[in-house]
């Protein structure tokens, strides 16, 4: 009775209808080298060998990606070999990702796997990178440093350090030994 109709809220600001973008969807027989570009949702169930900008990306449990992801919303339940850049990223169970995530928001499903580094960027930070307006994006990701403790190098065998305890052999080759 008060309210709007149905047909009012529908319409965009010029009067036209808006109607929900069906997702574009990569099927698992199809392999794409390149990049894709987008404005609404992905869906990718083959594989890509490319970088990937969109709104929405839906990596399916089969597919394959060998390529950065720059997106505001990521799910992942299949593989991905590269950067995720996202505002909003969730890796299920199925999911095995290999790269660093760049992230406002982050849920990992117990089971999934992560190889790699995960930063949390505020939103606007995160936004400005997907848009790609962000001129110190490099500055975000090369941020995300390695924090392991140093591996400890092996020592160095010499004639000395092989020697029997309590004997010193000479480092000049003569048959001279010193005494304990």
């Amino acid at each position: 009775m008060f309210s709007k109709s149905k047909s009012e809220e529908t319409k965009a600001t010029d009067g036209k209808p808006v109607k929900p973008a069906v997702p574009s969807i990569i099927s698992d027989d199809l392999t794409i080298t390149g990049n894709l570009l987008s404005k609404g949702e992905i869906q990718i169930d083959g594989r890509i060998e490319g970088d990937i900008d969109t709104e929405t990306l839906l990596v399916g449990e089969f597919a394959h990606i060998n390529g950065d992801i720059r997106a505001e919303r990521v799910r992942v339940y299949g593989h991905v070999n590269g950067q995720i850049t996202a505002q909003s990223v969730t890796l299920a169970s199925t999911a095995h990702v290999t790269g660093d995530v760049v992230h406002e928001d982050l849920s990992i499903d117990k089971g999934a796997f992560l190889e790699g580094h995960c930063q949390r960027i505020s939103d606007k930070r995160v936004e400005s990178i997907v848009r790609g307006t962000d001129r110190s994006a490099d500055a975000a990701t090369s941020s995300v440093r390695d924090v392991s403790p140093p591996v400890p190098s092996k020592p160095q065998h010499s004639a000395q350090n092989d020697a029997a305890p309590g004997h010193n052999k000479p480092s000049n080759g003569s048959d001279k030994v010193a005494s304990a």
